[in-house]
């Protein structure tokens, strides 16, 4: 899905995710795989865009739901894995987490991004949908678009992790719901490992965890297939530790690997290093 991005080609990530041979990879670790194809998304060219200050919103609606359908009828004992395409689409996988869980309240969702998507219709400064999807899982913007998460995220089963673009009405609704938020300067200060010590110690009262995981986290340098690049992301060394933490931690309920655009990329070199995260995350180790 590109609906909710400001630049196309994002919609080609999960066929470079695929390229970048995700399935084969994950075998080799010993997991068992099963790719259940793409949910369908309607053409931008043959949809209604809608207000300017939130294109596509029903389309975007329409995709989550089904997403959300789709990610609910998995066993529990599965991991999905979801790819994409542009990050409004957690708006969907979240919600299919939510419907997973056997006590919604105790589901935590862990937002690794260099931008905290919290923006609503009203207040978004260019109106794409992919900078809005946490504040609709929080219960706040457009209601077409809550609605796709009726059981709505409480605040404190959230936390932000990589924050490096914030935008002013992002900023007032981080401190007014109380989310815990760190940002690359805290991983300057402190080294990612302390950093996700903290955010996990933060979300110890869940009991499964959704992990969202935007590729412009990533430093442009490392990951240069991403529509909204900001410099000074997450290194290699960095996020490579990140998931091999969160494989160690375990309780992972679902992940998300999205804003991968091979139309901005150099040699699928975006969709190789996802590819090498999610290897990280799902036990790969160097002995």
């Amino acid at each position: 899905m590109d609906l909710g991005a400001g630049r196309r080609g994002v919609d080609m990530g999960p066929s470079a995710l695929r390229l970048a041979q995700l399935g084969d990879r994950l075998r080799s670790l010993g997991h068992e795989v099963r790719d259940l194809g793409n949910v369908d998304v309607p053409v931008a060219e043959a949809a209604e865009a809608g207000a300017a200050h939130a294109r596509y919103q029903s389309a975007i609606a329409g995709v989550c739901q089904s997403l959300a359908a789709t990610l609910a009828a998995i066993p529990s004992d599965h991991i999905p894995v979801v790819l994409g395409g542009d990050h409004a689409l957690s708006l969907g996988s979240v919600a299919g987490s939510i419907r997973r869980s056997r006590d919604p309240q105790r589901l935590g969702l862990l937002w690794i991004d260099a931008h905290a998507d919290l923006n609503t219709p009203e207040d978004s400064p260019s109106g794409n949908v992919h900078g809005m999807p946490l504040a609709h899982l929080l219960g706040e913007g457009a209601a077409e678009l809550r609605a796709v998460a009726s059981n709505a995220m409480a605040p404190e089963n959230v936390v932000l992790l990589g924050l490096r673009s914030v935008d002013p009405g992002e900023r007032e609704r981080i401190r007014r719901l109380g989310i815990r938020a760190f940002t690359i300067s805290d991983i300057d200060r402190f080294g990612i490992a302390a950093v996700l010590d903290q955010a996990l110690k933060a979300l110890a009262h869940t009991e499964r965890l959704h992990l969202s995981f935007d590729a412009d986290v990533l430093d442009p340098a490392v990951a240069p297939g991403i529509g909204t690049p900001v410099r000074g992301g997450l290194s290699y060394r960095e996020a490579h530790l990140l998931m091999e933490l969160l494989s160690e931690h375990g309780q992972l309920a679902a992940v998300d690997f999205v804003e991968v655009n091979p139309i901005l990329d150099q040699g699928n070199r975006t969709a190789n290093m996802i590819v090498e995260l999610a290897e990280s995350l799902f036990g790969r180790s160097i002995l």
